[in-house]
């Protein structure tokens, strides 16, 4: 792996590293190499087709927030989903922050959608503030449309944490319900079942939205 750091140095944006490191401020700066997305992204592409990517990604924990993006941009394009499942659930602990957190999802992901509910239940569940963000985003992502049920933003609801990067992702799940399922989201901030600062959130992020008609922003702003 020292050559794989190498190679990953040798596309450091110092100017990027510097503005990026401020947007992860839970990440020691010293663990930020500075690759924009873009440039990491071609180079997982050409990485992940090379014997080094599998080996890469048993060898956790991983040195810099780059290594990291890099492991999940692998893990997006596995296309076997038993084989990807189990790489995510070896990963999700070594997660430390929203932007690795929030990467694409694995494409096999949208195939699997009745099975992968298991696993979105258990990441909910758990303990560890990554792996429920995780959880609540491939929930957003992939369940408000034809695959919705009133039973998903219960989930999300239910889900009691201090975390900032928790809550604020349960914030930006119910904005983006309330743009795609108004009628089954609303009452949970008519009936004022979050947290205050989950509340004023969501609202915020709603408000905030194009997806939103003005008369809901109006009706969401007495809500407040």
């Amino acid at each position: 792996m020292d050559q794989l750091q190498e190679d990953l140095f040798a596309l450091q944006d110092g100017k990027y590293r510097d503005f990026h490191s401020r947007l992860i401020p839970n990440i020691e700066k010293e663990r930020i190499i500075g690759i924009r997305t873009p440039v990491l992204r071609k180079f997982a592409k050409e990485f992940g087709k090379t014997a080094e990517s599998d080996r890469f990604l048993v060898q956790l924990p991983h040195t810099y927030y780059e290594e990291n993006n890099l492991h999940m941009m692998l893990l997006t394009g596995i296309k076997d989903y038993e084989k990807c499942v189990r790489r995510i659930e070896e990963f999700l602990p070594y997660i430390d922050n929203w932007a690795t957190c929030d990467l694409p999802l694995p494409k096999c992901f949208e195939k699997h959608k009745e099975e992968l509910l298991v696993y979105i239940r258990k990441w909910i569940s758990s303990d560890d503030t990554y792996t429920i963000r995780y959880g609540i985003g491939v929930l957003m992502r992939l369940y408000l449309e034809e695959d919705f049920c009133p039973e998903y933003p219960e989930l999300v609801v239910n889900v009691r944490s201090e975390e900032y990067y928790v809550n604020m992702m349960i914030a930006w799940y119910l904005a983006t319900a309330l743009a795609k399922q108004w009628d089954v989201v609303i009452p949970y901030l008519e009936k004022h079942r979050l947290s205050d600062r989950v509340h004023r959130k969501t609202i915020q992020k709603a408000v905030e939205s194009y997806r939103i008609t003005p008369e809901q922003k109006i009706y969401l702003k007495k809500l407040r």
